[in-house]
């Protein structure tokens, strides 16, 4: 690697959580046991993680993720007569690769990054003993023996969703949910539209490896299975609940659904109480009627729960909706390892918890392509100037997702309209500084530079000057529309001159007028809303004196009803 990406690594390192198994940083330790005792333990969680690679990196401090720099220089440093390096690669057993990069992350400040290999053939020992990531801590596998036992199923290659179910045959299936899986493969596939039609139900599901030479898998019985059939799945537990919770977070009502998932989902969405809503911070800024939840964004995160959900932890997938928030959570940790860096490869991992299902809800229009689905959630919920997605993954035995459906700050969401041109990440960390979530000062320093943000840290907000930002006065306000009170001013002029107008006349005095983000239909709507509810309810400037569908207005006389 040249020193331009190993900066750019450290960096992606740097801002992972803290409690990343794959991953150890260290000021000065010289320990060359404790060095050798840390690549097994590192090796073995990348496997664990579905990892390529774990770093064990020297010379920054572990609570903060500051850069300190080291004194270590290990391709300098000997244990006995022997080179470090070839005394730790000897007693590593079976033997790993791992790189020693040294390099100056800043001038004068020496940083050094151990990248080692995952684990291949079985769990890596260091002097005859295996070690593992537990949290913070470096820990004698043996003594854990879940993990243990799921390291080598990681190994082996082992997919619990492929497994067989021995006695289940197609008769435990649902036939509305294969034709559903029919449907939903050709819309994914429409070139086969013709074949898939001469298939039977066998050769189909073979064909999306749903069943193996017929042979009913876990993956089948989760996405097309009967509920009376789910006994198959036995001891493991194939159930979604939705519970619906109070402004104080008290359950109100609760459902729970059970296979074949590829209909049920249906269903459960139904329950999801996803209103409109019409009264949004600055009613000129947006448009004036939107769902609380993008519904492609809820079957996404569903889809991926169930995708991913580890079902060896005998756990169910959960929904809980509150009244502006919905929060999916399911079993097992998150194999990317940070959502950031799944945003910026933008492309599959190497490896995934439950591949044979995985692929088959990729293959039946379930989820979007493995690997792009959650940038593309990021981006519709930028897209609608909501917040965006909060991926909770401080816990490791379960991954939760909460999306937002409420504006948290107005100032974010008008720099959003006002300036379309900012790339994802820098939107990410907006997003942070709107939730008062914890932002690094190098990042504080780039949101300064360009203009977006004010305060002084911790107490950082949004600019709220958004004309000075974007430069285009004019763009921004042809973007973000004018105070009601001008439009109203419009209309009370043009009353005043001409005595009267029909709604085409006011269509044609306004619509132009209006911010350019709206689409036609939202800008008539919001005509609509000026003249009925704010000039002739609210303020009582002006009257109909034509009729419901062909309303005449004109100005309300003074004195008079």
């Amino acid at each position: 690697m040249t020193e331009q990406e190993l900066r750019g690594l450290l960096d992606e390192l740097r801002s992972l959580p803290h409690e990343t198994e794959w991953v150890e940083f260290k000021c000065n330790n010289r320990n060359p046991q404790e060095i050798g005792e840390y690549l097994s333990a590192l090796s073995n969680a990348a496997k664990l993680h579905y990892r390529q690679y774990a770093y064990l990196v020297f010379g920054l401090e572990n609570e903060t993720h500051k850069v300190v720099g080291t004194r270590f220089k290990p391709r300098q440093a000997k244990k006995g007569n022997e080179p470090l390096e070839a005394w730790l690669a000897k007693l590593l057993d079976p033997r790993i690769d791992f790189r020693i990069h040294e390099f100056q992350y800043k001038e004068e400040i020496a940083v050094v990054i151990f990248e080692i290999d995952a684990a291949r053939s079985k769990p890596v020992k260091f002097s005859g003993t295996e070690y593992i990531r537990v949290g913070e801590s470096k820990k004698k596998l043996a003594d854990f023996s879940e993990k243990e036992r799921r390291l080598w199923q990681n190994i082996s290659g082992y997919d619990w969703s492929e497994q067989i179910c021995k006695k289940a045959t197609v008769n435990d299936l649902v036939p509305e949910a294969i034709e559903q899986a029919r449907k939903q493969y050709i819309e994914k596939n429409p070139r086969l539209a013709s074949e898939v039609g001469l298939w039977d139900d066998i050769t189909f599901l073979n064909k999306v490896k749903l069943t193996i030479n017929g042979k009913i898998t876990r993956s089948a019985l989760l996405l097309l299975g009967k509920d009376e059939s789910v006994y198959h799945l036995s001891p493991y537990v194939a159930k979604i609940s939705w519970i619906l919770r109070d402004g104080e977070n008290l359950e109100i009502d609760y459902a729970h659904f059970t296979p074949p998932f590829i209909l049920n989902i249906n269903a459960l969405f139904k329950k999801i109480r996803n209103i409109t809503i019409r009264h949004l911070p600055d009613g000129t800024l947006f448009p004036l009627e939107i769902s609380q939840y993008d519904p492609w964004i809820i079957r996404e995160a569903l889809h991926n729960a169930i995708a991913h959900q580890d079902y060896e932890l005998r756990g169910k997938i959960n929904l809980v909706e509150k009244p502006d928030e919905l929060v999916f959570s399911n079993d097992g940790s998150f194999i990317p390892g940070s959502v950031e860096e799944v945003i910026k490869t933008d492309a599959p991992p190497s490896f995934y918890r439950n591949p044979c299902l995985a692929n088959a809800m990729v293959e039946l229009n379930m989820i979007d392509t493995i690997g792009s689905g959650i940038k593309r959630m990021f981006l519709k919920q930028r897209q609608r100037f909501f917040p965006l997605p909060d991926f909770d993954l401080t816990r490791k035995d379960k991954v939760i997702v909460k999306i937002q459906g409420k504006i948290l700050d107005k100032n974010y969401t008008q720099l959003l309209i006002s300036k379309t041109d900012l790339d994802l990440s820098t939107v990410m960390l907006l997003d942070k500084v709107q939730k008062k979530m914890p932002v690094r000062l190098e990042e504080t320093a780039l949101l300064r530079r360009d203009g977006l943000i004010e305060g002084k840290r911790p107490n950082i907000y949004i600019s709220s000057y958004i004309a000075s930002i974007t430069g285009q006065k004019a763009t921004y306000i042809k973007q973000r529309g004018l105070d009601d009170g001008h439009y109203v001013e419009l209309v009370t002029q043009y009353l005043k001159k001409y005595g009267s107008a029909d709604r085409k006349e006011l269509d044609d005095l306004l619509m132009s007028k209006l911010p350019e983000i709206l689409t036609d239909e939202q800008k008539l709507n919001k005509i609509n809303m000026l003249l009925s509810r704010k000039m002739r309810h609210d303020m009582g400037l002006i009257k109909n004196v034509g009729s419901a569908r062909a309303p005449k207005w004109v100005l309300v006389k003074e004195g008079s009803n």
